[in-house]
Order: C-alpha cells, then structure tokens, then sequence
C-alpha cells in the first residue's frame, strides 16, 4: 500500500505514475498535505507533523505503507524524520519537466519518472 500524502490526489496522476504506484506498492490511499502557512514557525511545523502522523497511525493500524510525501519542505522533512523513525519507506516521485515558451508566455508540463526513496 501507497499513502500519497500531498495536494496531488492520485485521481489526478499519469496513467504511467498509477501504474508504478500498483505495480510497486499496490494500493494507493490519498491523505491531503496540511496547508503550512509561512508566518509559521518551528514548533508549529514540528506539531502539525505529530498531528499528521497519529492522524495516519489511526487510519493504517498495524500495515506499514510505503509513504509518498510531497509538500511544504519543512514539513515534509519533519515527516519523513518522524515516519522512518517507526520504519516506514519514504519515498518522493520525480518527475520531468518540459517548458514551451509561446509569445512571452511558459507552460510547463511534468512528466512521471520515477519513486525515489529519501535517504535514511
């Protein structure tokens, strides 16, 4: 099992990113990232990933998912600390990104490449 906890639902990723996650880790469960304001200091980050985290821990019981974690860069490394604490994978996807600039204007289109995991 996946938990994609980001603001990218799976509902919304590539036909070749759902195919990794099945292929990889089977069932993918959507868990929405907290919005982290940016007047928000250090022990605010530190107790929203506690809440995050028991959050999950009531929803998984015993499993141990593999974790997509994709967010805000404090928060999120507070949560791949606090998830590889208990013994969970962590991993992030990659993607390419491909930008066509068209009378002054960029669109940028993201490729999925791959999960990568986060260092331990």
């Amino acid at each position: 099992m996946l938990i994609n906890l980001s603001n990218h639902p799976s509902d919304k990723w590539s036909e070749e990113q759902m195919n990794a996650a099945n292929r990889q880790f089977g069932k993918v469960l959507d868990v929405k990232f907290p919005n982290v304001e940016p007047d928000a200091g250090e022990y605010e980050v530190s107790q929203m990933a506690d809440l995050c985290v028991n959050v999950i821990a009531k929803l998984i019981g015993s499993e141990r998912p593999t974790m997509h974690i994709m967010g805000e860069m404090n928060l999120t490394y507070a949560l791949v600390k606090r998830f590889q604490k208990q013994g969970f994978h962590c991993v992030a996807s990659t993607t390419q990104r491909d930008t066509v600039e068209n009378n002054g204007e960029k669109l940028s289109v993201f490729k999925f490449v791959q999960f990568r995991e986060y260092e331990r």
